[in-house]
């Protein structure tokens, strides 16, 4: 289980910086095409040995950027021929001068939004509304407001004009790291959004976060229509990473582990349909029976009002907030585009054809029929999470609590414990060590994340939850997922050529890494699966997990497609919408498998609430993990992940030839799905 990933790459980082800009990017352009024609011209003729190509494409592009603010056309043309650079080597030394200052100026701008969300992310302290009103606030809003007023901006747009992505996938086949990098760099400057829209949408994502954050479960007041409590009196989940959680371990519950499931789901129904008592969120002060959607307090049944669309409310803020920068972009001009051609760099149409062939491959009836025969009666709604293909699911989660609270009493206790854990899968102990120096653990007030450092001085966090009773396995299982990003952004920082291309091309590639890491959590444990069929029940577990996020990605998608289309919508106008197409995803892709329709379950992802159009990195992330593991199977797991990560920040495309030669695909999946079930059967 993964909350969003706080996960700081560089992309997103300049999504961020790119929206920041003064309200005098609301100015008209003043530099006209015959003026730019000028300008490309006199820079041709100045300079006869340059290439073409980039002198039109340079100033164009910083013609596109200049405001009346900025100066004259006559200005704009002396600052060009000023300022263009025709000598390599000169141009390398400008190159590296950027990145130095940019790794200084992010990487310090990444450590304050850290410190300013502590008390927000983490266990440590009562939290105040005044720690909502510091993490609101955005240290780089400003960032690219200033390097237009100073001008570095345009000497970048100048002499590093951006690429779009169908020229990244195609020159980049022949390009150095160093040109990867200059591309990199031209990404950083696309558009001039003013700096109040940026903090419109930091706000609007921070309330998100709270909401999502408190937003517990008291599991222990839960009551069936026996009026009995089936959950330990202190359980407290967080919804719905939690919630989705205790589900999948009572698969291994005999006694009463179906009854447990089915209440939970009728938990989640009224959070999606946002019929639950709002006196019942985060407070342990109602017994509720939400069978019956009734509340008592001391014995006697009590009124409550529900909560009024607070969740969806959250989603139309968010969509404002973004919508309202739309105009700013020429190319990516929705929230939709920007996410997927600009921050994933994979289209959004290409991402929905590639989950419709996944979704629907016949293949995953036969899945379906495998689990309902293993379980020994009819699927459910929420068997979308069914873990008895894992090792773990024949161990209780007793058992399992037993053996991580011993081993992690403490955050601090996993982070002494990390280099061990890296030299288990085959680091040498300089390494593992040199690694874990770089990973820092905190007690986390949510389910918990990772957050990569955005300079090599500074450690990525682990934020993982620890109870008084030491780190219970769901925490231990999340940690070991985090920790999988902690080691993808301790890599790619440390060990790229060039500071422009560090990380990973998107956050579906950093999950990939945290996947294949938390796949080995019973293993780092010393609990070994001697099963002959494992490799078979693995694949099958990657096909159900997938198929299940797949679902929850589209509906995510059409979501943002639906409030494009009513763009005035109301909170309760979305809420109905929102549950209209995770029943229609649902009907076309899950009830011929299931034999039920109707259900609303792909709706309850808080990730729709608090990371728009996240999730698709994780349908992404499984298949990359599924490809690298295959890849990697007969070869040095550490050398690999170490080869694989710090290929650098190109195009999914270009990564992935590079990192296993082929390109992201459903066939590797599907095809040994197949070959599962012929064994399994």
């Amino acid at each position: 289980m993964i909350k969003k990933s706080l996960v700081i790459v560089l992309s997103v980082v300049i999504i961020i910086f790119t929206q920041c800009a003064s309200d005098e990017s609301t100015e008209k352009k003043n530099i006209n095409e015959q003026t730019v024609t000028e300008v490309q011209n006199a820079l041709i003729d100045q300079y006869t040995n340059a290439d073409k190509e980039m002198i039109k494409r340079g100033v164009g592009h910083a013609a596109s950027l200049w405001r009346t603010s900025d100066g004259t056309p006559d200005e704009f043309k002396n600052f060009c021929l000023e300022q263009f650079i025709n000598d390599a080597e000169e141009k390398k030394i400008v190159f590296k001068k950027i990145e130095k200052n940019f790794e200084s100026l992010w990487g310090h701008q990444n450590k304050m939004v850290l410190d300013l969300n502590e008390n927000m992310h983490l266990d440590l302290e009562p939290y105040h509304k005044i720690d909502a009103m510091f993490a609101s606030y955005s240290p780089g809003a400003h960032f690219a407001d200033d390097f237009y007023g100073n001008k570095i901006a345009f000497v970048i747009a100048l002499n590093f004009p951006p690429y779009s992505l169908d020229e990244k996938n195609e020159l980049g086949k022949t390009w150095s790291n160093l040109e990867w990098a200059y591309a990199r760099v031209g990404d950083v400057f696309t558009a001039r959004v003013p700096a109040e829209l940026s903090q419109n949408i930091s706000k609007a994502g921070t309330n998100a976060d709270i909401y999502i954050a408190d937003y517990n479960i008291y599991m222990g007041h839960l009551l069936n229509n026996n009026d009995e409590k089936i959950f330990p009196q202190d359980m407290v989940l967080l919804s719905h990473w939690n919630l989705r959680d205790e589900i999948k371990s009572n698969y291994a519950n005999q006694e009463n582990g179906l009854e447990k499931q089915a209440m939970i789901y009728e938990v989640m129904k009224h959070i999606i349909h946002q019929t639950i008592p709002e006196k019942v969120i985060n407070s342990g002060e109602f017994d509720w029976n939400p069978i019956k959607n009734k509340v008592y307090q001391n014995g006697e049944e009590v009124s409550f009002e529900q909560e009024p669309n607070t969740r969806y409310l959250q989603v139309v803020n968010n969509f404002q907030a973004l919508k309202a920068t739309d105009e700013y972009y020429p190319e990516y001009n929705t929230f939709i585009k920007r996410s997927f051609s600009g921050s994933k760099e994979i289209p959004q149409p290409e991402v929905e054809k590639l989950f419709d062939e996944y979704l629907s491959s016949p293949v995953a009836k036969e899945v379906g029929q495998l689990i309902s025969k293993r379980l020994g009666r009819d699927l459910k709604p929420f068997d979308i999470w069914y873990d008895g293909f894992k090792a773990r699911s024949s161990i209780s989660e007793e058992e399992l609590n037993k053996i991580t609270r011993k081993k992690y009493p403490t955050a601090k206790a996993l982070e002494e414990d990390l280099d061990n854990i890296l030299m288990k899968l085959g680091w040498s102990k300089e390494r593992a060590e040199f690694i874990a120096s770089k990973v820092t653990v905190d007690p986390a007030r949510g389910s918990g994340h990772a957050w990569g450092a955005q300079m090599k001085s500074e450690n990525a966090h682990l934020r993982t939850r620890v109870s008084e009773k030491g780190m219970d396995y769901k925490g231990y299982n999340i940690a070991v997922h985090e920790f999988g990003h902690n080691v993808e952004q301790t890599i790619s920082l440390h060990d790229v050529d060039y500071y422009m291309i560090e990380g990973v091309p998107n956050t579906a590639f950093t999950e990939a890494l945290a996947f294949i890491f938390q796949a080995r959590d019973l293993q780092l444990l010393g609990i070994n699966n001697d099963n002959p069929d494992k490799k078979y029940l693995k694949t099958l577990d990657n096909y159900w997990s997938v198929f299940e996020i797949m679902g929850v990605s589209m509906v995510d998608m059409k979501v943002w497609k639906w409030l494009y289309e009513n763009p005035n919508a109301t909170e309760a106008e979305l809420k109905d919408a929102t549950v209209e197409i995770a029943k229609e995803v649902w009907n076309k892709y899950f009830a011929p498998v299931y034999g039920i329709e109707d259900e609303p379950i792909l709706a309850i992802y808080s990730h729709m609430i608090a990371s728009p159009l996240y999730l698709a990195n994780y349908s992404f992330g499984h298949l990359i993990d599924f490809q690298i593991e295959q890849y990697i199977e007969r070869k040095n797991f550490s050398k690999e992940v170490d080869r694989i990560w710090s290929i650098g920040r190109l195009t999914p495309e270009i990564w992935m030839q590079e990192a296993v030669g082929e390109s992201i695909s459903i066939k590797p999946m599907i095809k040994a799905t197949e070959e599962a079930l012929h064994h399994i059967n």
